[in-house]
């Protein structure tokens, strides 16, 4: 059986007429519409294509054929719960919604539905502790991570000492941008810089009054939670204010080539925080060329490879596989379900020795998920905009984040969350 990837609508036609139970269903909660197009497209392509690869190469996962039902959403969170409750009953193993907003309203959901959802990087950050989020995880990095890895990288820049510098958060103001607000407020207060807050409304495409405030006060650094239109728009304001772009770094939701290709020169140098690494010089994109894109079966058109965003949805694939290699592993047969998933998110580890096996050398740092820690390692490095090349480059090396700091903020919000819903605390 091919791999079935579609609108909802018409996926729904060619199950209903396909062996039921017959694939690992692996929902994709996308959007190739609206404002956030941009990086919606390529991670969707990116997800899809490395399950093609599995599919056309290796007949599947586990001799089980992998059945990706793409269901659009448009970023919106009321059409991201639809497309759950409209695909949950067909066998979905894993949900990825891309999207904060729509992750708050699949938490409860999901773990009344005994179903995984996996916010790399984004969505809950304090879903790290497996104790209180039994089927939620945001392994290998989340958001409060990006934002230490962030200053620990401007520390590097001054000796260490980060004491009257000014930082300006750029922040898209959904739940998103908000995320970080609360770490660089405790990074602040230990590190002695001042920080200043300046939201964007949705879509992001009116920062003139932002930007004009930072060429006012003149902060040494900006840092960036953006998406989507906003991003290309604020790269391309500060390139207009003539903002050093070597000063000016991204969350990795604002460090995709389509953010800043439209600046043109004005762009170089800009940075952005990444959880894997850049490019396409990897041995497993020469098996997606020959496999998926040579045979006409890739998502797109073929050309996003060794993207950023393309990379990350490609990524959250292979980590989905292997979590439902894993689970096949523990249960002891191919067919699994969602409950044999959780098993096997909760036990999975990756190792450089496998990353090698899947054509991905250093793509990603090695991790173990545990009960108590859905997260991962929280490593993370930084990318540099080279226009005139137009490509990323690592600057540094995978590093940890401030987990003196972040550790407390996740029991804190954590435990919070599970009084205000009753939620007895596992994994004793």
């Amino acid at each position: 059986m091919k791999l079935k990837l579609a609108t909802w609508a018409v996926a729904a036609t060619m199950t209903a007429a396909a062996p039921a139970m017959a694939d690992l269903v692996f929902p994709s909660l996308s959007y190739r519409t609206g404002p956030y197009a941009a990086g919606g497209i390529p991670f969707a392509d990116g997800y899809a294509d490395y399950f093609t690869l599995l599919n056309e190469r290796d007949g599947g996962i586990g001799g089980e054929m992998a059945n990706v039902i793409e269901c659009e959403t448009g970023y919106n969170t009321e059409k991201g719960v639809e497309c759950y409750e409209s695909t949950k009953g067909e066998g979905s193993l894993i949900y990825q919604p891309l999207s904060t907003g729509i992750t708050y309203q699949l938490i409860p959901k999901v773990t009344a539905d005994g179903i995984a959802l996996h916010t790399m990087g984004y969505g809950r950050t304090s879903a790290k502790n497996g104790k209180v989020f039994s089927n939620v995880f945001n392994y290998p990095a989340n958001y409060w991570d990006g934002a230490s890895v962030a200053v620990n990288h401007l520390l590097d820049l001054n000796s260490g000492d980060l004491n009257g510098k000014t930082i300006a958060l750029v922040y898209h103001n959904s739940a998103y941008g908000k995320e970080p607000i609360r770490t660089l407020e405790e990074l602040s207060a230990k590190h002695g810089f001042e920080l200043s807050l300046l939201a964007v409304d949705h879509p992001g495409q009116e920062q003139k009054s932002q930007w004009l405030q930072i060429r006012r006060e003149k902060p040494d650094y900006v840092l960036m939670w953006g998406w989507g239109v906003m991003n290309q728009v604020a790269i391309q304001e500060a390139a207009n204010i003539r903002f050093p772009m070597e000063n000016f770094i991204g969350v990795w939701w604002s460090g995709g080539e389509h953010d800043v290709i439209p600046a043109g020169d004005g762009a170089n140098g800009y940075k952005a925080v990444t959880f894997h690494n850049v490019g396409s010089d990897f041995p497993v994109f020469e098996d997606v060329q020959k496999y998926v894109v040579d045979t006409g079966k890739a998502a797109g058109n073929g050309d996003q490879i060794g993207t950023a965003v393309y990379n990350r949805g490609f990524y959250a694939a292979m980590l989905a596989a292997e979590a439902a290699l894993n689970a096949q592993k523990i249960a002891g047969k191919s067919d699994i379900d969602a409950a044999d998933m959780l098993k096997g998110m909760e036990s999975l580890q990756i190792t450089e020795e496998r990353m090698i096996e899947l054509g991905m050398p250093n793509f990603g740092p090695s991790f173990e998920v545990t009960c108590e820690n859905h997260g991962g390692p929280g490593l993370g490095a930084i990318q540099q905009w080279d226009a005139a090349a137009k490509e990323w480059s690592l600057i540094s090396d995978f590093a940890p984040s401030d987990s003196e700091i972040l550790d407390k903020l996740i029991e804190e919000d954590s435990m919070a969350y599970a009084a205000e819903n009753n939620i007895e605390v596992r994994c004793n």
